[in-house]
């Protein structure tokens, strides 16, 4: 795929600017739920609302005559990809590092981007595209060191910082099977029965997974019902789950997934100021640093 043939209009900078936005507010609650319910279960009841949201919309989409049931392997995929892997490895990672560190370590995403488009879709790497990773890739750098590059020799990282790395090469290999043409017609042409026919997939392998963080514990789980639980759950399943994939994949199929991953990136800008407010985190300088090559990266990577 050629970037330079994706225009970088208002509306797509605008769904590529939403769906960090709505992630960042995803990385903040979390965060809050964290003592309240375990990751994956919480991943797994995120996702089962959002089918049940969208099952009016494009439930179509499940029916015996459907033919997702003869692309199934691809969907299936997706939906390990982004619903299970992507989202489980997050919520796991925010139980032992702040909102602001995962988002800061997740924006190695336009590095990842490179690789996959380059390994796995055959995709051209650009001299701005490599600059613009590299700046984000300091941006990281910057927030695991505070800012002290002598700590290199002594860096350790919490279990955090390695889900959320995985994490970004799971989204970076789902960003580039977006922009796949395979599947029928008629499904990619409706948004919602698009993003069930991978939630649908995504939940059994949710599934699994929450069976094996209640039956095979390290410490017996519970969850702590409220009404604040509730609410984040329903908040997650709406916005940074519906609407944000719905702003991805728009903005993906726009403007393309390098370009798009660059984008991710102001998820920490929101997400420092959500902390900032909500969790008594306040951003330090070593952040603003990181926050300058991030978005540096950024202006790099969209020039022509």
């Amino acid at each position: 795929m050629n970037a330079s043939s994706h225009r970088l209009d208002l509306t797509t900078l605008l769904l590529l600017t939403l769906a960090p936005l709505l992630w960042a507010g995803n990385a903040i609650v979390g965060r809050i739920a964290a003592g309240w319910i375990p990751p994956m279960t919480f991943n797994l009841l995120r996702w089962s609302i959002a089918l049940l949201v969208l099952l009016p919309l494009g439930g179509w989409v499940l029916r015996r005559s459907s033919p997702l049931w003869r692309e199934w392997k691809y969907y299936a995929l997706l939906g390990l990809l982004a619903i299970a892997g992507y989202n489980t490895l997050q919520y796991l990672a925010l139980h032992t590092s702040s909102p602001l560190n995962v988002t800061l370590v997740a924006s190695s995403m336009p590095v990842w981007m490179l690789l996959v488009g380059r390994i796995g879709f055959g995709a051209a790497v650009t001299g701005r595209a490599l600059l613009g990773a590299a700046l984000s890739l300091g941006g990281v750098g910057v927030v695991l060191t505070q800012g002290e590059f002598a700590r290199l020799l002594q860096l350790s990282f919490v279990p955090g910082d390695g889900w959320i790395l995985l994490a970004a090469f799971a989204w970076a290999c789902y960003s580039w099977l977006l922009t796949r043409r395979q599947g029928a017609a008629e499904i990619r042409q409706d948004w919602a029965a698009f993003l069930l026919a991978q939630i649908a997939f995504g939940l059994v392998s949710s599934a699994a997974l929450t069976a094996g963080e209640w039956l095979l514990p390290a410490q017996a789980p519970q969850i702590i019902w409220s009404w604040k639980l509730a609410a984040v759950l329903l908040f997650v399943a709406l916005g940074p789950a519906l609407i944000a994939y719905r702003c991805w994949g728009a903005g993906v199929g726009r403007a393309g997934p390098t370009l798009a991953s660059f984008f991710s990136n102001l998820t920490p800008l929101f997400a420092a100021l959500m902390s900032a407010a909500l969790l008594g985190e306040p951003p330090q300088l070593y952040h603003g640093l990181a926050f300058a090559l991030i978005v540096g990266g950024i202006l790099v990577s969209a020039r022509r």
